[in-house]
């Protein structure tokens, strides 16, 4: 074979820009480029194409990676071994089951231990006392593995004074690897509710971060804005809210030596399965934080970010899907830079995840980091003119958002008021309506269910001693609480599969198969989403009263017509008559005709919800 690079470009023409243009416009129809120009849930554009007029990357303005203001990550060189911190959540309420995971999942991979804590063992280990995280930790080398704290009810100050008498009788305190994720503004919005004052709870965590001063080694403080996305809000929400936590939690540390603070520091985001726009997320927060140290007058240090896969793009149906959703999550923050990957387990959706899908879940990140090999480049999306881009205009977006923040008051203060949670319903009522149209597709959900998947395992119920009266709140207010974007159409799943009698739907097919099996597919598909099933005739009818006689031996009391748009105008009337006397109690048309006995329609771009839960009261379904 020879050595030289073939030159497979050689036998084709240049090709110019207005020649790419003719040829969409021909594909198009004439539709024009905008009708392919998506426009995100931030009313940001994401144009089919991108050319260095869009950003100049050959001038390198970013910088390179590892220089001052870390633009473009921290490093040149990524660590040959380990480009990326693997750390595994941990949330088995029984604090022995915890601990045997831990040891099995450092064994096979895992590179660094986030415990959820919940006292009340709901959703997390529950550690009532220093005897249970001595269980839950027993056999842990905190110098070679990561420890990090995520406490669900409070801002870590309980948590951080267990885990730093856990670790008395060290040999060297400052060899020990914690993440402590001291972060009371997160806290205020993920539950609503802190124990004190806000002047109080800053006062503790001054006097937390002194009693932490020796463990000269760990992360101290988390920025936290996964509970923005996760209630719904969007990307420059989440980055504005990121950006507003961090500069109100510096402010109301007056005391604090900001150079020594900022390296100690980790901010963390979630990221959902577009990877792209997950990239540009990552780069732009780079960019906002490096920003904000300007103002500070800080010098520069690198933005130490933790990415998660995201929890609300999870589904319960079908949840073998949500393997693909984590690994292109995962795909984003591996290439975005991230310096920590948290991949959730693909069945988290269904309760607490067992072996398997803490197994997938760690294995995903090995395998893109070890036969992938995603971190051998430093900065592999750096130039790239959509990732560079985008990444601007998201956070110009962002910047809007956090300039929004300080003029309500600071972050605390806009949760206080409710004035930033209102603007994260409205973003999220929005894209509620996208996915009741199906804009905003869900594979096995919303589109390409399938009616009789094997359910995914997860571990068996315990049940968890009886919880601690939590401290009564001082300060309150709308709490940012998760969603799941799945959830309207796993409803009605829910209440078909409580149903008696497997609920369905008659295709009632005009013509040959091969004019009407594109919309008898398209029906059975949006149908299948409400956990309904489709029936057809066991023979394609010849005639209207074929039609009819099948209708009635289905069984179904619903029906849809499926048809060419050619023969509806003969047809669909005269077909709609019959199967009305036939019992057809709702009938719809696959397709925009309109004609007497039509009761609705289904096509692209229709409320399938609203389709949905019509069907489900025809049938008598209860949600």
């Amino acid at each position: 074979m020879a050595d030289d690079i073939l030159p497979l470009s050689s036998a084709f023409a240049d090709a110019t820009e207005a020649e790419w243009l003719a040829a969409v416009d021909k594909a198009l129809k004439g539709k024009g480029i905008d009708t392919i120009t998506r426009t995100t849930a931030d009313g940001l554009k994401v144009h089919p194409l991108y050319r260095e007029s869009d950003f100049p990357s050959s001038t390198d303005p970013l910088g390179v990676p590892g220089a001052a203001p870390y633009l473009r990550g921290p490093t040149a060189a990524p660590d040959a071994w380990l480009p990326w911190d693997i750390r595994q959540a941990f949330t088995h309420p029984d604090p022995a089951t915890t601990n045997a995971e831990i040891l099995r999942d450092l064994e096979r991979g895992v590179s660094s231990v986030e415990l959820t804590l919940d006292p009340a063992g709901e959703t997390g280990v529950q550690v009532l006392g220093l005897a249970d995280l001595q269980t839950v930790l027993d056999g842990v080398d905190a110098t070679i593995a990561t420890i990090a704290l995520d406490p669900v009810d409070e801002p870590g100050f309980i948590a951080a004074g267990l885990l730093s008498t856990w670790a008395e009788g060290a040999a060297d305190l400052g060899a020990l690897k914690f993440a402590f994720n001291l972060d009371p503004l997160g806290a205020l919005a993920r539950t609503g509710t802190l124990a004190a004052s806000l002047d109080d709870t800053f006062v503790s965590l001054a006097d937390t971060l002194s009693h932490l001063s020796p463990f000269t080694n760990a992360s101290l403080i988390r920025i936290d804005a996964r509970m923005v996305h996760e209630a719904g809000g969007s990307d420059a929400q989440e980055l504005g809210a990121l950006i507003a936590s961090a500069v109100d939690t510096l402010r109301r540390l007056p005391e604090a030596d900001l150079a020594a603070l900022a390296p100690r520091i980790t901010f963390s985001l979630a990221l959902d399965a577009n990877y792209g726009l997950g990239v540009a997320k990552l780069r732009a927060a780079r960019r906002l934080w490096a920003r904000c140290l300007e103002l500070l007058e800080v010098s520069p240090v690198p933005m130490r970010i933790q990415a998660t896969t995201s929890a609300r793009m999870l589904a319960r149906y079908d949840a073998w899907t949500n393997m693909l959703r984590c690994t292109t999550a995962a795909f984003a923050g591996a290439v975005g830079g991230a310096d920590v990957v948290t991949v959730r387990p693909f069945n988290s959706s269904l309760g607490t995840p067992e072996e398997l899908g803490r197994r997938i879940a760690r294995n995903t990140q090995i395998i893109a980091m070890e036969e992938s090999q995603l971190g051998r480049v430093a900065d592999p999306t750096g130039g790239a003119w959509f990732t560079e881009t985008f990444a601007d205009d998201l956070a110009k977006a962002a910047w809007e958002e956090f300039q929004n923040i300080e003029r309500e008051g600071g972050y605390a203060e806009s949760l206080l008021s409710g004035a930033f949670q209102s603007r994260v319903a409205a973003t999220r009522d929005a894209r509620a309506k996208d996915i009741a149209k199906r804009k905003v597709p869900i594979t096995g959900v919303t589109e390409f269910p399938t009616l009789d998947a094997i359910d995914a395992p997860v571990a068996d119920a315990v049940t968890p001693k009886p919880a601690p009266k939590a401290p009564a709140a001082v300060l309150t207010c709308t709490p940012l609480a998760p969603i799941q974007l799945a959830a309207p159409f796993e409803a009605l799943r829910d209440a078909a599969a409580a149903a008696k009698k497997a609920p369905a739907i008659f295709l009632a097919t005009l013509g040959p198969v091969a004019e009407h099996s594109g919309r008898a597919d398209f029906a059975r598909n949006l149908f299948a989403a409400g956990g309904l099933e489709s029936k057809e005739p066991p023979v394609v009818p010849k005639s209207v009263p074929e039609l009819a006689a099948a209708f009635k031996a289905s069984g179904c009391q619903i029906a849809v017509l499926c048809g060419s748009d050619t023969r509806y105008p003969d047809e669909a009337e005269a077909a709609a008559a019959a199967l009305k006397a036939a019992g057809v109690r709702h009938l719809w048309l696959a397709g925009k005709f309109e004609a007497p006995g039509i009761d609705s329609n289904i096509f692209m771009g229709c409320d399938v919800l609203h389709t949905l839960k019509l069907a489900h009261a025809e049938l008598g379904l209860s949600q």
